[in-house]
Formats: structure tokens, sequence, C-alpha cells
């Protein structure tokens, strides 16, 4: 066998390996060795502890962590749950109140954490037994709390993006400069479309009772004031420093897990308990992606020694694509290895393979990473792997059937193709601020 056919090999390997349910990055680490020393010899465990090095020194994943943090001391302060109930009193009158509440929540605790897991368990705890016992249909509720918890690979700050940045090697400013319109674009897509079910057909979600739409506009606004405005003005501030240029976005993120233990503290929910399990789940998550940083790093570096990248570029090349039929098939096939895949090995293994391409296609590199953060949607979202689904089925009461729950997502896939189909047809979308602000 030539070099590169070894590298496919080392490729087909390592998804049948995942398949099996093995740890994704400790199977990285060992096919990178073990092909490694075929390829290299005993060097290869020099790039493993280069690679280790450069893992751990690089400013932009300092990020990670900061950001994390400051998700688990919001959702482990039962923040959330005082952010759903002012909105939904807030939209009490709109039809679907407590499924546009429940993806506005969604939005907001997805800029704050960008942890898909952790938005749609506390959701399913929370909005969707509420949702139910107001009378909503099951597939309708399912849908919301599923695809309103994706929304964090996306809306900044994401930490996806941050990932996406240290790969590609584009500015994480201007990424999230150009994921903020999408965003909040596929954000209001959604309410569009809740809302609209909900006029079509009133019984999907049944309206409130008379007392709460007869509650004191001065109730509401001082709910909105002690609940929505606290945790949207820090958000607004960390996201604001970052575009405006006055902060990093690890200095940013450091501002935010303060202002987190601030907020925490002004609703008197911050104990010893709750911080010490904020740290440790910081800590391990942040391993997590620091050893599949390792691992994939390492993996990919003797991949592309071994000539499989070159071979993949080759046979993309010649075979004559446009620009629109390159970035279908890239799209598709991320689409795709995201039903076995997290998004964390899409962006560190796949990526790089599609990201030399870009220029021969004349492919904005910052537009390419909008495009994927926008395509992992469809990854968490769509049966039989859909993870989001999985992830609320874990929570929901025991009547709720994973099948319901399939098909209360399928609409909401085709909200982000759609999305996508915009995007593609309007680029402007995602690279309007960043030439705007940063020229």
């Amino acid at each position: 066998m030539t070099d590169p056919q070894v590298g496919i090999l080392m490729m087909v390997l390592f998804i049948f390996t995942i398949l099996l349910g093995y740890p994704i990055a400790f199977t990285l680490l060992a096919m990178g060795l073990i092909f490694g020393f075929y390829a290299m010899g005993d060097r290869v465990f020099d790039l493993m502890v280069q690679n280790t090095f450069d893992v751990m020194a690089n400013d932009i994943l300092t990020a990670i962590p900061l950001f994390l943090f400051m998700g688990y001391v919001i959702e482990r302060a039962n923040i959330i749950d005082r952010l759903f109930f002012s909105i939904q009193v807030a939209a009490r009158r709109v039809p679907a109140s407590m499924a546009v509440a429940a993806l506005l929540t969604c939005a907001v605790f997805a800029t704050a954490t960008g942890i898909i897991g952790a938005v749609v368990t506390l959701m399913g705890l929370l909005a969707f037994p509420t949702m139910l016992n107001a009378g909503y249909d099951q597939r309708f509720a399912s849908g919301v709390i599923c695809a309103g918890g994706c929304l964090g690979i996306l809306i900044p700050p994401s930490i996806m993006l941050i990932v996406y940045s240290a790969t590609a090697g584009v500015s994480v400013v201007q990424l999230y400069a150009g994921a903020l319109l999408p965003g909040l674009m596929l954000a209001s897509m959604y309410i569009a479309y809740v809302i609209g079910r909900a006029v079509l057909n009133p019984k999907l979600a049944p309206k409130p009772a008379q007392e709460e739409l007869d509650m004191p506009i001065g109730q509401v606004l001082r709910l909105m004031a002690t609940s929505f405005f606290p945790l949207a003005v820090l958000i607004m501030c960390v996201l604001g420093a970052i575009l405006a240029g006055l902060a990093t976005p690890t200095e940013a993120a450091a501002v935010g897990s303060l202002g987190g233990l601030v907020l925490a503290a002004a609703y008197r929910a911050l104990s010893w308990e709750r911080l010490r399990e904020s740290v440790f789940l910081t800590a391990r998550t942040s391993a997590m992606v620091c050893y599949l940083f390792i691992g994939s790093w390492t993996f990919a570096s003797i991949f592309s020694y071994l000539g499989g990248h070159d071979l993949i570029e080759h046979w993309i090349l010649n075979a004559n694509l446009t620009r629109v039929e390159f970035l279908i098939i890239a799209q598709l096939i991320i689409f795709l290895l995201g039903w076995p895949l997290e998004w964390t090995e899409i962006i560190i293994i796949f990526v790089p393979i599609f990201l030399p391409l870009l220029e021969p296609f004349n492919v904005d590199p910052l537009f390419f990473g909008i495009l994927i953060a926008l395509n992992l949607q469809t990854s968490f979202l769509t049966p039989p792997m859909a993870m989001s689904a999985y992830y609320l089925k874990g929570v929901a009461p025991p009547n709720v059937e994973l099948m319901n729950i399939f098909r209360g997502v399928i609409p909401f896939v085709g909200i982000v193709i759609l999305a996508m189909v915009l995007l593609y047809v309007f680029p402007g979308v995602a690279l309007y601020l960043p030439e705007v602000m940063y020229g």
C-alpha cells in the first residue's frame, strides 16, 4: 500500500472504532501514535509532546474554560428558571407564549454557556414539563426545546467558533461579528414558525390562564428588571467588549465569569457546593476539549504526513466543481459526519481537509466557518442520531416517546436548511458586520 492509501485506511479505521463506542480523544491519540510510528518511527512521540505544549500554550483556547465557568455558574445558580418565567409572563399575549419564551431563554442561555447538552437538559427539566402541563402538543414542545438548545453552536460567544478560530487561523472577533446576524436570523425564524403554527392550529399551544393575562404591567416590568435584564446586560457587555475591540475574548470571558459570580451572589444562590460543582464541571469539560485537541492534531498531522490531505485535495480539484457545488458537497459531508461525531472532532479533524481548498474555490474562511456552525445545528437535530433528542429524552417524563421527539424536530431541521440556503444566496448576512466593523 502507498502512504496515501495507508492514510485513508487510518481514517476509515478511526470512524469504525468510533462507531464501536470507544472514547474519541484516546482513539485519536492511539491511531495517531500507531500509524505515526509506521510513518515516522519514534519521532511521533516528539510530535505528540509538541502538540500537547501547543494546545496548552494557545492563548485563544484559554477563553474556553472561562466561558464554560460562566455558563456553569449561571446554570447552577438557578438564574435560568427566573429568566424563563419572566419572559413567559412578558410574552403572555403572544400566540405560543411558552414556546416563544423557551426559545428566547434557550438563546440567552446558549449565549451564556454554549454547551448544547447543558441547555437542552436544563430546559428539558424546566420548560418542557411546564409546556406539557399547559396542554402543549408533545411533539411541538419537544422540537422547541431541542432546536432552541442548539443555538449555542452559532450565537456568540460560541465555543465552537473559538475552536474553529484556533484551527483555521481566522480572527475569533471577526467570527463573532459574522455569526451574530445569522444566529439572530435563525432564532427569529424559529420564533416566527412557532407563532405561525399556533395561529393556524391553536390546539398545539393553548393560551395561558386568564389570571396570567390580567397581570399588572408594573409586576411584569419588575420581573423583567430582576430576572431578564441583569443577565442580558452581562452578556451584552461581554460580547460588546469583544466586538468593539475593548477586550480580547479571553479577557472578556474572565470578566463574564466574575459577572456570573456576582449575579449568583446577588440572587443569593452562590454556595460553596454550587461553586465546587461549577469548577469541577469546567475542569472536566476543558480537559476533554484539550485531550481532543492533542489527539486530533496528532491524528491530523500523521494523516497529512501520509498524504491523505493531498489525495483528497487532488480528487476534489480534478472533479471540476463550481464554487457552489464545492460548498454543497463540503457541507453535506459535514452534515453526515455530525451523526457519529461531536462538533469538536469535525472542526479539528475534518475541517482542515477543506481549508486548503477554500482559496482555489474563492471561499472566505470566515464565511465557511459560519456555514459550518449553521450546518452543525442539523447534526444535533436530524434522526436517528439527533443528540439533542437523546438529551431531552433523558430528562423528559416517561410517557414522552423518542419517536415523538424525532417528529417534533423535523420541521426545525427544515428551517435550518432554509437558513443555509438564505446564507448561500445572501452571504452578506454573515460578512456585513465583519466588513463594516473591521474592514
